[in-house]
Order: structure tokens, then C-alpha cells, then sequence
């Protein structure tokens, strides 16, 4: 008998749009470390755990709502990953932010570091657009809520926290896909599904009425045979335009 499959992990990610009048909005991406226990060496939307103080942070907002808990999660995990401030009130300048990410990273917790600062956090500048929760045998079991936000005016370049990290940079999201392809860059399944989902908005405006036009319901991906292969499968009323990939690829990769 199979051993039973431990309890997701809560989490929480940030899609952060940069706008262009050129081209097609850029996402802000960082490429964690070739040691980290999950996803090694792969380009992923900056984001973490959710964790008890972001849980607090909400509970003094609006009462105690996991998705709160989870916008406040994917700001906070932006400042500490990429030095990137989101939902802040005033927007911190450079020194503040060093301030805060010095703050986080020494494990202080982030309500305190907002009340010294004299900053008020707004999840509601975070607007979700999925939530992701593969189920895979004998790998971390994520449950990662997906939000969508623009790049606050005179905001800093990212810079990657050289722990978790080792890139933090702007990239759009068919020049992703297409780095994927190439073999230039590795990035696991849901990752892909949301840059293919994604690649499809010519603005940050269009991304978010295209969040709010599908229902935010938790994705599983699933094994069945198509054509006498295996595929590994999402639903296909949630807004992807594939939603199923032959197993020996989307594991390859």
C-alpha cells in the first residue's frame, strides 16, 4: 500500500508585470540555486511559503483569510528574493528597502519591520489569478496561490538575494518560453502552463481581466492516456491554452 502523501505546504508567488508601450509586458523572474532542495537551477515568479507572521499580518487586517495571508506572503517574499517593494504605502526608497530585505533576512518579523518604517501594507493591489498544487510522489507538495501585479513608478532593478536566488531579472514570457525550449533555461511544469497562459497578454490590464474571467480553482495535474500515451493533464475551463503534455516530456523537463 502506498504511503499516504503528506499535507501541502501553503504558498503564495508574485507575477509582477513591467509595461511596455513597445512590446508585450515584462515579468520579473528569479533563478533559484542549483542546491535548493526544490525546483533547483529553474526560473520561477519570485515567492515562498506562507508562514505564521504573514497569517498575523492578516488577521490584524481583515481577520484571519488564508488568501490575505497569501498576498502578504508574495509582497513579502518579492522584498526578500528580488528587493522589489509591492502593496507598500508610501513606496520605501532604496535605503528603506535595503532596510527591510536586511530586515527579513535576519528572520525579524515583517509586521514589526513595516510599524518601524511607518509603512501600510494593501494586499488588495495583488490580484489572484491561480493556484497551483501538484500532488507528486517523493517531492515537497506545494500549495501555491498565483498573483498578479504591476511594477510600483521608480522602483529599483531587481537584485537577486544570492542565497535562494542566483538571477533576478525581466524577461517576457514568450522570450521565456522560447529560452525553455531552446534549453537555455528550465522551468517545471506549472511554470510553464502559467508562461503559456501568460504569454497570451498584451497588458497588464488584459492579464487581470483575463484573471477575473476564470474562476480561481485549485490545479492538480493528473496522469491519463491519450492516444496510447501517457499525458499529464489540467483542467481545460481555467483559462490555459495546454492543458495536457506526454509524461516523458513534462517530466524531462
Amino acid at each position: 500500500m502506498a504511503e499516504p502523501l503528506p499535507d501541502p505546504i501553503p504558498a503564495a508567488t508574485l507575477v509582477l508585470f513591467r509595461e511596455s508601450t513597445a512590446a508585450a509586458p515584462e515579468l520579473l523572474f528569479v533563478e533559484r540555486a542549483r542546491a535548493m532542495a526544490f525546483a533547483a537551477g529553474a526560473v520561477v515568479f519570485p515567492g515562498g511559503r506562507v508562514d505564521p507572521g504573514d497569517h498575523a499580518l492578516a488577521l490584524a487586517l481583515r481577520g484571519d483569510d488564508d488568501d490575505i495571508a497569501g498576498r502578504i506572503a508574495a509582497i513579502r517574499e518579492t522584498i526578500e528574493e528580488a528587493g522589489i517593494a509591492v502593496g507598500l504605502d508610501p513606496v520605501p526608497d532604496t535605503a528603506v528597502l535595503d532596510r527591510l530585505r536586511a530586515g527579513l533576512h535576519a528572520q525579524r518579523p515583517f509586521g514589526e519591520l513595516l510599524k518601524a518604517e511607518g509603512l501600510t501594507l494593501d494586499p488588495d493591489v495583488l490580484v489572484p489569478f491561480a493556484r497551483w498544487c501538484p500532488r507528486h510522489a517523493h517531492s515537497r507538495i506545494f500549495d501555491t496561490r498565483f498573483y498578479l501585479a504591476q511594477l510600483p513608478e521608480g522602483a529599483p532593478e531587481p537584485v537577486a538575494d544570492a542565497t535562494e536566488n542566483v538571477r533576478a531579472f525581466w524577461r517576457r514570457a514568450s522570450e521565456m518560453l522560447d529560452d525553455v525550449a531552446a534549453g537555455e533555461a528550465h522551468a517545471i511544469f506549472p511554470t510553464r502552463r502559467n508562461l503559456e497562459r501568460l504569454a497570451g497578454f498584451a497588458s497588464y490590464a488584459a492579464a487581470v481581466a483575463d484573471a477575473r474571467a476564470f474562476p480561481v480553482r485549485t490545479v492538480t495535474p493528473w496522469t491519463e492516456t491519450r492516444d496510447g500515451d501517457a499525458h499529464l493533464c489540467i483542467p481545460d475551463d481555467l483559462g490555459y491554452p495546454i492543458t495536457a503534455e506526454p509524461l516523458a516530456r513534462a517530466m524531462r523537463d
